[in-house]
């Protein structure tokens, strides 16, 4: 069976995080401004809410919908914590991180050299959901073994 498929325009991605928001509308919007997600299709409800999107950072994609009881699809603030925290790899992580806190994400972990040589940050968005910013790409470590770090 191939793998390929008809669609030949869109992402590179393959892999497309699905976050759930109370307001998925407002929560669009601060995406784009706070963290420069590029709104590239949203289908609305009638109540207002969101039924599918699809917003990009550079290669990567996310897809924002407004909550779904009924489907177990509840937002962090009903959780009351989170199960998952998304990890993106920018060029500039100051530069990002200044973008974030200007537009009222909650610093978790401060901007900081990491031990394997990325740059990094992790703030929270307004409804809870939690973000890693670096200028790390995966893979960097990857040994065609174990997969560790070390290659033991």
């Amino acid at each position: 069976m191939s793998t390929e498929t008809s669609n030949t325009k869109g992402t590179t991605a393959t892999i497309f995080p699905s976050l759930t928001y109370d307001d998925a509308p407002a929560a669009i919007e601060w995406l784009c401004a706070a963290f420069g997600f590029e709104k590239r299709l949203v289908v609305p409800l009638p109540d207002g809410g969101v039924m599918h999107s699809e917003l990009t950072l550079g290669p990567g994609m996310i897809m924002v919908s407004t909550r779904r009881p009924a489907q177990g699809r509840l937002s962090p603030q009903e959780l009351g914590g989170v199960t998952q925290a998304l990890s993106v790899q920018v060029d500039d992580p100051d530069a990002h991180c200044a973008r974030a806190l200007a537009a009222g994400a909650t610093l978790l972990e401060p901007l900081q050299d990491e031990h394997f040589g990325a740059r990094s940050y992790m703030v929270k968005d307004p409804e809870g959901h939690h973000w890693n910013f670096s200028n790390y790409r995966p893979g960097a470590y990857w040994d065609g073994g174990d997969g560790s770090a070390s290659g033991a």
